[in-house]
């Protein structure tokens, strides 16, 4: 089957955004990472700042049950009426969405589990030893080097236990994923052109 899809996971400070944005770029493949939180935030009303800060990171069931659409989005959850839950489940619902609307690149969110049943997407993961994710992130990002490396820890360490926990399988790896690249290692650009390969394979 053609592949119409790509699932970028990615290690925070990995280039798994700017990876993402050189291959839909390269393959004309629509584009979906803070656009997927603008939809979120569009469907559940609330600001986005919240939705980026929260949909990604698990944060518990101590956020509690806010929304009051009468139980439009609460039916859609399984046994809980966790603010997390229920963020997941509506970014769940435009992940799928999108998917079948356009070909495109689609990073995080648990993007590979959630579109696991459809046969034309390929699921990638990237990764990269920290000293790379630090140098990085405090060119590209401002972060001090001696914060970077904590700092990183704790925003990756937030992304596997949501995926962990939404998907029951292990974040990053490389069996639930069709790719699974270091970054450091390879650089970005080849990067791009193996995942661009794999796509056109």
């Amino acid at each position: 089957m053609e592949k119409r899809i790509i699932t970028v996971g990615r290690e925070c400070g990995s280039g798994g955004h700017t990876i993402g944005t050189l291959v839909a770029e390269r393959l004309g493949l629509a584009f979906y990472d803070k656009e997927i939180v603008e939809l979120v935030a569009a469907k559940t009303k609330l600001s986005p700042d919240f939705i980026a800060a929260h949909s990604e990171y698990f944060h518990g069931g101590s956020l509690g049950h806010i929304f009051g659409y009468g139980g439009r989005f609460a039916a859609s959850t399984r046994t809980s009426s966790s603010l997390q839950d229920q963020m997941y489940f509506v970014q769940t619902e435009l992940i799928r969405e999108v998917a079948e609307k356009e070909r495109c690149v689609i990073v995080g969110r648990c993007s590979d589990y959630v579109l696991q049943d459809r046969g034309d997407v390929l699921n990638v993961f990237i990764h990269s030893p920290m000293d790379f994710k630090v140098e990085r992130s405090v060119r590209e990002h401002g972060l001090k080097p001696s914060e970077a490396a904590s700092i990183l820890t704790k925003r990756d360490k937030g992304r596997s236990h949501h995926y962990n926990f939404y998907t029951n399988q292990t974040w990053g790896m490389a069996r639930n994923y069709h790719l699974s690249l270091d970054s450091g290692l390879l650089g970005v650009e080849t990067c791009v052109d193996l995942i661009c390969q794999a796509f056109q394979a």
